[in-house]
């Protein structure tokens, strides 16, 4: 039935034909999971016509990046960074007293924000007519989810009244043509290490009444940093515990490095080639964190509390997973085509459980595309590889395409080149008294060696996380570095240090040696 033109008040009264009953109900487009990678799957497949139906296990819908991720740390690290202009204020001649944080207003500012996104995507989802259920949703065979809605009090209609149909406490089997499942991820603890109340993940890290005095946070890629920033920002005494030689080891050295000095410059301290063995807590005492360095020395540092960073594991240890057949990679990753559906026919996974980036841009796009490729309308494969990466520390980092050492690996390209500049020369990073550095990746597709493209950037400074969707433009629509280098920047502004990148990659530098 996927791609019928049924209107919403069809589908909605499709969906309410099983109303109070325990039989079994049908459905074009079942989504498990009300995340990014759901929701968007789920929106779209309404869009196209499809009855569906959408269950969450939490009390409002958004999953991880609304509620316990994206949304309330960028709240937080808005609102902290303040703390940061009033004291650059101070040496611009603007005199603004920093008396202190009220942390009953901080959690008020994170808490609405958080609200008003939930409730509006609620009620979009009411308006497009998809049905949204509370409770533990199971694959049980080929086309058949068995749902058991949450207890009366644990669930909400996420403020719009789009609860869903049956009765709190109430268990039946839904079947559909097409299963899309997205149920996300959750912060990875160390080995023989439980979370606590001074061992935090990021969803604790969050909700903490006041912020520490002293932290350690093992871990230095996005989620790490981002809460190294924030904290060391309204004054915590900051250690980042990395296991490689630079935080975001995943990136350029030039990016890592770069990062790692401009927070080392704000004052946060960052031990590299650092191996957690153990963390020992006790009551009202904090932690003490013993690692080892690149010495093999045995060595400890004290904190208030210590946030593990680590990563997120892919919630697929449910054992309808493997009774249901779909394969897992050793990550426990669910294994799909291209296009997102997994081993088992007319059953698709989107999110954080796939292999790949877990970021919710990603999700967006992967629940659109296995919507359409539901209804049939053949889209085009996720492009991976120009999905733009952010960290929002301060400053910020972004990434998006080929480094370096990955394109001159890549046998498909030649002629790889790398032009990396300092944001210094630019007048609105001068201005903002923060640094960085903007290195962008140029070669030649091999089937066309005469015509330089550009292949990748990675960006450290002020506005990053804007400057970066313009790259991602160029990279993946695979603009010709000529055409992208005749681009106007307006002046002055922070994106013009890309247009300076690309005038200098294309041979022809205005503002620069």
């Amino acid at each position: 039935m996927s791609g019928s033109d049924k209107d919403s008040d069809e589908r909605q009264g499709s969906a309410d034909q099983g109303e109070g009953r325990d039989d079994e109900r049908h459905v074009d487009v079942a989504v498990i999971g009300a995340g990014p990678g759901g929701y968007s799957a789920a929106l779209r497949a309404s869009e196209l016509g499809s009855s569906v139906i959408l269950i969450e296990r939490d009390a409002v819908v958004g999953g991880t990046c609304l509620n316990r991720g994206c949304i309330p740390t960028k709240a937080l690290i808005t609102a902290v960074s303040t703390i940061g202009e009033a004291k650059h204020a101070q040496s611009l001649g603007i005199d603004v007293a920093f008396q202190g944080i009220d942390f009953g207003k901080l959690r008020d500012h994170r808490e609405h924000m958080v609200s008003t996104m939930t409730e509006g995507l609620s009620g979009l989802l009411k308006h497009r007519g998809i049905e949204v259920v509370h409770g533990e949703a199971s694959i049980v065979s080929a086309g058949k989810i068995h749902v058991v809605t949450a207890d009366a009090g644990t669930a909400d209609d996420g403020g719009n009244g789009e609860g869903g149909n049956a009765q709190d406490g109430d268990s039946y089997d839904i079947t559909a043509d097409d299963i899309i499942i997205a149920t996300g991820s959750r912060p990875r603890p160390l080995e023989n290490i439980p979370f606590s109340d001074v061992v935090l993940d990021s969803d604790r890290a969050l909700t903490l009444d006041t912020f520490p005095s002293s932290a350690v946070i093992i871990g230095s890629g996005a989620i790490g940093l981002e809460f190294a920033s924030l904290w060391n920002t309204a004054g915590c005494k900051v250690t980042v515990l990395a296991r490689k030689d630079r935080v975001l080891s995943g990136w350029s050295k030039r990016a890592g490095m770069t990062l790692g000095r401009e927070l080392k410059r704000q004052g946060i301290e960052i031990i590299t080639h650092a191996s957690c063995t153990g963390i020992d807590t006790g009551e009202n005492l904090g932690a003490t964190v013993h690692y080892t360095n690149a010495d093999d020395e045995s060595l400890s540092v004290e904190a208030d509390v210590v946030l593990v960073a680590i990563g997120r594991q892919a919630v697929t240890d449910a054992d309808w997973f493997s009774s249901a057949g779909i394969e897992l990679t050793e990550r426990g990753l669910v294994k799909t085509n291209e296009l997102g559906e997994s081993s088992v026919k007319h059953v698709w996974a989107v999110g954080d459980i796939t292999p790949g980036h877990q970021l919710a841009h990603r999700a967006f796009e992967q629940g659109i595309t296995v919507a359409e490729a539901i209804a049939g309308l053949k889209p085009k494969p996720v492009d991976n590889a120009s999905i733009p990466q952010v960290v929002f520390s301060t400053p910020e980092a972004a990434a998006v395409g080929l480094t370096l050492d990955a394109a001159q690996d890549d046998e498909g390209f030649e002629s790889v080149s790398e032009t990396a500049i300092p944001l210094m020369s630019n007048a609105r990073v001068l201005m903002s008294g923060q640094g960085g550095s903007l290195s962008v990746v140029t070669g030649c597709d091999s089937a066309d060696p005469d015509t330089p493209l550009v292949l990748g950037a990675q960006l450290i400074g002020p506005h990053a996380s804007e400057i970066i969707a313009e790259v991602e433009q160029l990279v993946g629509n695979h603009i010709p570095l000529a055409d992208a280098a005749r681009l106007i920047h307006p002046h002055p502004t922070f994106g013009e240090a890309l247009g300076e990148s690309l005038l200098k990659a294309d041979n022809r530098p205005l503002h620069l040696r």
